[in-house]
């Protein structure tokens, strides 16, 4: 699909980064709780390119990219700014800039049974899906470590 007004185009979805307050807890989460592959790790970033990129002078990051299943090219990179640090952010899904990562499960009920023994925090019981598009699925929130909202999708039969 072409961008009306000039030549350039949109591509596929390279990656999804979500900043983190201490990325070891979120490695340990993402990696062993969830299950996902840690394919990068730099533990200091801090080339000037991206103190312009992100506007903060010196900065230094911890960066973490995670494949969420081994057919996906997409990318999950989790990023822990450790110098120039913010302070957390309300992250209700009804807050406007908001995000959520939604990921494909085959067996919800069981993969939240699983998570759910692992301590992960969700907000509801798996919920069935009753109209639209996606009427027989199942959905669930649940929660990362810094309380990064993310939803677990299974499909219809």
């Amino acid at each position: 699909m072409m961008n009306q007004s000039s030549s350039w185009q949109l591509g596929r979805l390279h990656h999804l980064g979500v900043t983190v307050s201490d990325i070891e807890r979120s490695i340990e989460f993402y990696r062993d709780t969830l299950g996902m592959e840690l394919v990068g790790r730099r533990p200091c970033v801090e080339e000037d390119y991206v103190a312009t990129q992100t506007g903060y002078a010196g900065v230094q990051l911890s960066v973490a990219s995670f494949r969420i299943c081994p057919d996906s090219p997409q990318t999950l990179e989790v990023v822990q700014y450790l110098n120039c640090p913010g302070d957390p952010v309300d992250q209700a899904t009804n807050r406007p800039g908001n995000t959520h990562l939604c990921i494909l499960v085959d067996d919800l009920q069981t993969a939240f049974d699983d998570l759910s023994q692992q301590g992960v925090k969700f907000k509801s019981d798996p919920v069935p899906i009753t109209a639209g598009p996606n009427k027989g699925g199942l959905v669930v929130y649940f929660y990362d470590p810094d309380g990064y909202p993310m939803e677990l999708f299974q499909l219809p039969s």
